[in-house]
C-alpha cells in the first residue's frame, strides 16, 4: 500500500467538496446532522491531529496529547473539539487541516513501511490492526464519507432551501 497516496487522495477528495460550495454554506448547519460544513472539517483536523500523535510516536516515542484525549473522552470526543473550533473561521479551521495534513504526509514517509503494516501497534485501536489499516479506515474512508455529506449538502442544502438565504 501507498500509505502517502491514500492520504493524499482523501484529502484532495474533501477539498474538493468545497468547490461550488457559497460562504452562506460553509457555517450552516445540516451537513452532518447539526453539524455544519465547517465543523465537518474541525472534527477531521481533529482526527488528523491525532495521526500526527501515532506517526510521531512510532518514529520517537513523542507523547500523544490528541490520541490521548481521543482515549479519554471516546465517543464525546467528536462534539468536544469541534466545540474547541466554534469561533474559529473557515480559513483557520482549513489551515489547521491542511497543517496537520502536510505534517502526517512528512512524518508517515519517515516511517518504514513494514512498521505501518505491522499489526498491534495501536493496543487503544486492536490488537489486530496496523496504522496502515487505521490509515484506510479511519482516515481515508472518514474523509470519503463525510466528502459524500459535503457533496450532499452542497449541492441540496438543507430542505433545498439554503441557497436562497444569501
Amino acid at each position: 500500500m501507498h500509505v502517502s497516496d491514500v492520504l493524499r487522495y482523501g484529502q484532495l477528495t474533501l477539498l474538493g467538496t468545497l468547490d461550488g460550495l457559497p460562504e452562506n454554506g460553509r457555517d450552516r448547519p445540516g451537513a452532518c446532522g447539526a453539524w455544519s460544513v465547517k465543523d465537518i472539517f474541525a472534527h477531521l483536523a481533529s482526527y488528523e491531529l491525532v495521526l500526527v500523535d501515532v506517526l510521531q510516536s512510532l518514529r520517537n516515542g513523542d507523547t500523544t496529547p490528541h490520541l490521548g484525549r481521543l482515549v479519554a473522552l471516546g465517543s464525546a470526543f467528536n462534539d468536544a473539539e469541534v466545540e474547541v473550533r466554534r469561533d474559529a473561521s473557515m480559513e483557520d479551521v482549513l489551515a489547521e487541516l491542511n497543517d496537520a495534513h502536510e505534517l502526517t504526509l512528512e512524518l508517515a514517509g519517515s516511517v518504514s513501511p513494514d512498521l505501518l503494516r505491522q499489526a498491534g501497534t495501536m493496543p487503544w485501536y486492536g490488537e489486530g490492526y496496523a496504522i496502515d489499516d487505521l490509515i484506510v479506515y479511519q482516515y481515508y474512508g472518514h474523509k470519503r464519507e463525510h466528502a459524500g455529506q459535503v457533496e450532499a449538502f452542497r449541492d441540496h442544502g438543507p430542505q433545498g432551501e439554503w441557497r436562497d438565504a444569501g
